[in-house]
C-alpha cells in the first residue's frame, strides 16, 4: 500500500530534504572551528548547489568569440556607433598589397635611404622637405606602404629638436616634413619603428589576441583561498563568471568563478603575465632587434644643413605641411600653444604656484611620476602613509603650510600592476564624477598603455566615459583645469613589440586626440616630447622630460600674466 502512494510524495520529501541540506550547509560554513580540509569538502557540495541557484553569475554564450569583446557592455547609441566608425577610419593603415611576402621582400632600413630635398636659402620660420625610399633585403625598391616610420630634427649643441611629419605614399615612397624652429645646423634623424609586413602581424594579433597579457585575482574566505584568471573577455570554457562590470559606466570585467567561493570574496586584481609563441615561424622574422625593429634609416647624401635666422621684414608667412605642439631649445620644452613656457626649477617656485590648489592624478604609471617627481622635489609636501603597495597606491600628500593637496590613484581594470586591492579598483569617470572642481582644482589624466593589447573600440569606450565625466566636471565648475597625458614612445625588442609596440600606442594617441579635441582640457603631448629629445625612448621617461611636462602643466596653473599698456 506504502508503496503505491509513494510516488505522489516524491517532491515534497526532495524540497524537504534539499532544505535540510542547505540548512547544514549554512550551519558548516558558519562554524569557523572546523578544519580546512573539512570547510572544503562542504565548499564543493555548497558550490555545486549555488551554480544552479544564484543568477548574479554570467555563463559565456556558445558562439562567444574575440570579436565580441570590444562591444560587451553597453550598447553604443547610434551617434557613438558613427564616432566609433569615423575614428577607425582614420586610424586605418595601409594594407600590403602582397600578403605572405618573404622577409628578403620585406622592408630593409640598412638599404632604404632618404635624401633632403632643399638645401639652398632655409632660414627660421620655413620647413624642411624630405623625400624617403624604402628597399627591400634584396635591394629593390618596395612598391606599397604602410612601413611605421618616425622622424625628429635636432641639433645636439644646442639639445634642440622637434618632431617630423611622415607622410605614406603607399608606394614605397614617403614624404618627411619639419618646421624650421631654430637656427643653426639642424639633422635630421629617421628610424623604422616596424616594416609594413610587421605592422600586418601586429593588426593580427590586436584583434585576435586580446588576452595575451592575462589578469587573476585572489578570492579569500577565511581559510579557502583561490586564484583565477580575469579578463575583459574569455576564451570560452564550460566555467561560470564572475560579472565586475561597473554599474555608473557599463565597464566590462569578469573573472572566472573560483571552484569554492563565491564571486563577492574577490580581494585583490594583478597582472597574470604575458602568453608565450604568439607568432608563427614566419612571422617572427620581421620582429628582430637590430633587423627591422627601431632602426635607423641613413642618407644618401647629406645629413644636416644649416638654418638661418628668420628674414628681416618678412611678413608673408610660408605655409607648412605640419606645425607641431612645440619643441625643445636649450633642453626646455617651447609650447606653441600661446601658454608662454616657465621654469619652476626651485620648490619655493612650485609651492607658490601650487598654493591653494587641488592636484589630482589619475591613471597609469606614466603620470604616477609626475606625482613621484613633485614629491621628490618639493621637500614641503607630506605623505599620508596608506601602506599602499609600492607603485600602485592611491597616494595622497599635502602641504599644509601652502594649502596643497596632491593625490594619485591608478585607473580601472585592465591595469598591470603587480596587485591592486580590489576596494580600490575605480574608474577614472566615477572619479571625477565625485570632484565638485572649480579654480582650486587641477586634474591630470593618462590613460593608454594598459589598453595597447586590445582592439581599438575597447579604449574608444573607455575614453568616450571619461570625456562624458570631463565635460560634467567642465559643466559644474567651467575654471576647473584638466590635462590630458599622450601615450609616449619606448624601448622595444622582439618580444616586448608584441605588447607595447609604439604602433599600438600611435594608434591609441590618434585616438585620443581626437576624441578630446574641442574641449576645455590642455593636451600633455609626451609623443612629441619623447620623439624630440634626444633620450632614448622608454616607457617611463627620463627626468629631463618628466621636468618639461610638469613645467607645461604649471605654466598653465600660473601663467605669465601679461602687462598692461599704458594710455
Amino acid at each position: 500500500m506504502m508503496e503505491k502512494y509513494f510516488p505522489k510524495y516524491v517532491p515534497f520529501f526532495s524540497l524537504l530534504a534539499l532544505s535540510g541540506l542547505l540548512y547544514l550547509l549554512w550551519s558548516i560554513t558558519s562554524l569557523e572551528s572546523w578544519n580546512c580540509q573539512t570547510v572544503s569538502t562542504f565548499y564543493q557540495l555548497q558550490n555545486s548547489i549555488q551554480s544552479v541557484l544564484k543568477t548574479s553569475e554570467l555563463l559565456l554564450p556558445a558562439e562567444f568569440n574575440y570579436s565580441f569583446c570590444a562591444h560587451l557592455g553597453q550598447e553604443p547609441t547610434v551617434e557613438e556607433a558613427r564616432e566609433e566608425s569615423y575614428l577607425l577610419k582614420t586610424i586605418a593603415w595601409p594594407e600590403s598589397s602582397i600578403l605572405g611576402l618573404p622577409l628578403r621582400q620585406s622592408s630593409d632600413p640598412a638599404q632604404s635611404y632618404y635624401i633632403i630635398q632643399d638645401t639652398g636659402d632655409l632660414r627660421v620660420g620655413g620647413q624642411l622637405v624630405v623625400k624617403v625610399q624604402m628597399h627591400n633585403f634584396l635591394g629593390q625598391p618596395k612598391k606599397h606602404g604602410g612601413d611605421f616610420l618616425v622622424a625628429r630634427l635636432h641639433t645636439p649643441e644646442l639639445v634642440a629638436g622637434v618632431a617630423g611629419q611622415v607622410r605614406d605614399h603607399n608606394n614605397g615612397n614617403y614624404t618627411l616634413f619639419f618646421p624650421l624652429l631654430w637656427a643653426g645646423v639642424v639633422q635630421v634623424e629617421l628610424t623604422m619603428i616596424h616594416s609594413s609586413e610587421a605592422v600586418m602581424v601586429l593588426k593580427r594579433l590586436r584583434e585576435e589576441q586580446s588576452d595575451r597579457v592575462f589578469f587573476k585575482s585572489l578570492f579569500r574566505s577565511g581559510y579557502i583561498s583561490e586564484t583565477t584568471l580575469c579578463n575583459l573577455c574569455l576564451p570560452l570554457k564550460p566555467q561560470p563568471l564572475c560579472n565586475y562590470t561597473d554599474p555608473q559606466t557599463g565597464e566590462p570585467w569578469y573573472c572566472y568563478k573560483p571552484k569554492m567561493l563565491d564571486c563577492d570574496t574577490r580581494i585583490n586584481h594583478s597582472k597574470g603575465g604575458y602568453k608565450k609563441n604568439l607568432l608563427t615561424v614566419y612571422e617572427s622574422q620581421f620582429f628582430q632587434s637590430g633587423v627591422n625593429i627601431k632602426v635607423p634609416i641613413h642618407s644618401a647624401g647629406m645629413d644636416n644643413v644649416t638654418v638661418r635666422p628668420a628674414s628681416k621684414g618678412r611678413t608673408k608667412k610660408m605655409r607648412l605641411e605640419f606645425t607641431p605642439s612645440g619643441y625643445y631649445y636649450k633642453g626646455s620644452w617651447k609650447s606653441l600653444s600661446g601658454v608662454v613656457p616657465r621654469q619652476f626649477n626651485t620648490s619655493s617656485l612650485i609651492n607658490q604656484c601650487l598654493r591653494g590648489k587641488m592636484l589630482y592624478m589619475y591613471g597609469d604609471s606614466t603620470v604616477r611620476q609626475w606625482y613621484e617627481y613633485l614629491i621628490t622635489h618639493v621637500p614641503e609636501l607630506k605623505e599620508f602613509n596608506f601602506h599602499s603597495a609600492k607603485n600602485v597606491g592611491p597616494y595622497m600628500a599635502v602641504n599644509m603650510n601652502y594649502n596643497t593637496l596632491l593625490k594619485y590613484r591608478c585607473h580601472g581594470p585592465p591595469i598591470r600592476f603587480t596587485s591592486v586591492s580590489s576596494a580600490e579598483m575605480r574608474y577614472i569617470s566615477n572619479e571625477l564624477d565625485g570632484l565638485r572642481g572649480g579654480s582650486d582644482t587641477v586634474v591630470v589624466i593618462s590613460i593608454w598603455s594598459h589598453f595597447s593589447t586590445y582592439p581599438v573600440p575597447v579604449y574608444i569606450r573607455r575614453l568616450r566615459h571619461i570625456r562624458k565625466a570631463v565635460i560634467r566636471l567642465l559643466n559644474r565648475e567651467p575654471t576647473t583645469l584638466v590635462f590630458i597625458r599622450t601615450g609616449n614612445l619606448q624601448k622595444l625588442d622582439a618580444e616586448s613589440s608584441l605588447f607595447n609596440s609604439d604602433w599600438f600606442s600611435q594608434q591609441l594617441d590618434a585616438v585620443l586626440r581626437a576624441m578630446f579635441k574641442g574641449l576645455n582640457v590642455q593636451l600633455v603631448d609626451a609623443w612629441e616630447m619623447t620623439l624630440a629629445h634626444h633620450h632614448p625612448h622608454q616607457l617611463h621617461p627620463q627626468l629631463d622630460i618628466v621636468s618639461n611636462m610638469v613645467n607645461f602643466m604649471l605654466s598653465h596653473i600660473c601663467p605669465v600674466r601679461k602687462k598692461k599698456k599704458r594710455g
